[in-house]
């Protein structure tokens, strides 16, 4: 019987010797002399490559030495201590097995490529060093959010991908249909007759499970969401893509102060796993992509983080004589360029602003006995900026509706919605955490682009 399979991030933890120790993966280098090959070979479940030692013997020796980089390869062998430095053990063949060449083609060589370049090959860029630990640090905080989630009593709910309502209601959202859309049914006016389309009404991707998620919390009492949401924004910036996966907590019985406290243990929860579950990851983003990044992860792990009202962080940067590419006002929307200056000059640590002025924030937001606020929260960190958006939601049925007519949206389409005020209504709160956002936070890449796997933005929806 064939021995297992074993994992290089195992192979590597092992003490020599290991006899008969079989590994697959892809080859990174190799280099040859007349009596001896070495090749480095990577499987993606760690950073470090294992060494490879192919001595004359091999019966395949000689086709072992015309391999090239991105060749698959199997390898059964010893593990023993390797004289060399730099590596603790390597694999002294007993057999390889090519299972498959790669082409001369091959893009990926020994060099440092561009992010601009590997976005466009995107399905090959696993396997380089730098999105290797992207992916594996992804996959640990996804699996980390469903941990902190659990441990409290949340329930997680799959709130619909096809909406029909806006939660935000900024109305930049695809259209989903069925209808050609060269010739779709229209109405005797001449209208697009959406009652002839799948749904019998028009139909959305969602920006956001939070309505749905609501009407869960007022039931189950504390849930989550974790899911892909869609933006028909027309932006091209490194913060924006169209597509991207939002955390959304939504908890009944709850206040803007229990969001703030839940939101900051969140955080560092997720910290804390980055930096103790992929530590040589991160030191690999510390050291080539983004210097003192672990050291302001543990800042924010260790750190209380502040509370300010709208109004007063408004009045620090009106006093603190800076020329700001955006004026501030009371009214105006905090800016990036504010945002740091509070989290990195006032505070000097993450933030948390709260209730804004309701001109600025969304119809569901609780308004504030001032008349002028509601009771919203933007989580601020050094460096970024806001990286979660959160608020207790609005539980009078009254003033909800006159908020959804205010916002100009049509109370029919939020008639469900109501129904959750109507029967039983009870304070709730929740947050937003965009999980790219957090990604780009805990491995200091630049670019949204560089954190997803397939990222989709205008004019790009390749592989």
């Amino acid at each position: 019987m064939q021995t297992p399979r074993t994992k290089i991030v195992q192979a590597l933890r092992l003490d020599p010797p290991q006899t008969g120790l079989r590994v697959k993966g892809w080859l990174r280098t190799l280099r040859k002399s007349k009596n001896v090959v070495f090749f480095e070979v990577n499987d993606g479940s760690c950073f470090a490559s294992l060494q490879v030692v192919c001595a004359p013997e091999l019966a395949n020796f000689e086709e072992i030495g015309h391999l090239t980089t991105g060749s698959a390869v199997e390898v059964v062998g010893e593990l023993i201590a390797s004289p060399a430095k730099g590596q603790r053990v390597e694999l002294k063949a007993t057999e390889v097995i090519i299972v498959g060449r790669a082409d001369a083609s091959y893009p990926l060589q020994k060099k440092r490529h561009s992010h601009e370049f590997l976005r466009t090959i995107a399905h090959l860029r696993p396997r380089t060093n730098t999105y290797g630990a992207v992916f594996r640090t992804r996959s640990r905080l996804a699996q980390a959010i469903h941990a902190f989630f659990g441990e409290r009593g949340f329930f997680y709910v799959h709130t619909p991908i096809i909406t029909a309502g806006d939660c935000e209601g900024a109305g930049e959202m695809f259209n989903v249909t069925t209808f050609d859309v060269g010739d779709p049914a229209r109405t005797e006016g001449g209208a697009v007759d959406w009652s002839e389309d799948f749904f019998s009404r028009q139909a959305y991707l969602t920006v956001s499970g939070q309505l749905n998620g609501e009407a869960f919390a007022l039931g189950l009492s504390d849930i989550y969401t974790f899911g892909p949401t869609f933006r028909a924004e027309n932006s091209n910036t490194p913060r924006h893509v169209a597509e991207f996966w939002m955390i959304e907590p939504e908890m009944a019985w709850c206040d803007l102060d229990d969001d703030c406290t839940l939101a900051e243990a969140f955080v560092k929860h997720l910290l804390k796993a980055a930096l103790e579950d992929c530590a040589e990851d991160l030191s690999f983003f510390n050291s080539w992509v983004d210097k003192g990044l672990i050291k302001r992860l543990e800042h924010v792990v260790s750190a209380d983080f502040e509370r300010m009202s709208y109004g007063d962080a408004v009045k620090h940067l009106e006093k603190s004589g800076r020329s700001f590419e955006f004026p501030v006002h009371f009214g105006a929307n905090l800016q990036a360029e504010h945002e740091r200056y509070l989290t990195e000059e006032v505070v000097g640590r993450p933030l948390f602003v709260t209730d804004y002025p309701k001109e600025i924030k969304a119809f569901y937001m609780r308004r504030n006995d001032d008349g002028r606020t509601v009771a919203a929260m933007d989580l601020l960190v050094p460096k970024i900026g806001e990286l979660i958006g959160g608020s207790q939601r609005e539980e009078r049925l009254d003033v909800l509706e006159a908020t959804i007519r205010e916002a100009g949206l049509d109370p029919e389409l939020y008639a469900w919605y109501l129904d959750t005020r109507r029967f039983g209504t009870a304070p709730h709160a929740g947050f937003g955490l965009g999980f790219e956002r957090l990604l780009m936070y805990v491995t200091g890449m630049e670019n949204i682009r560089d954190v997803i796997p397939f990222p989709r933005t205008p004019r790009n929806c390749d592989f």
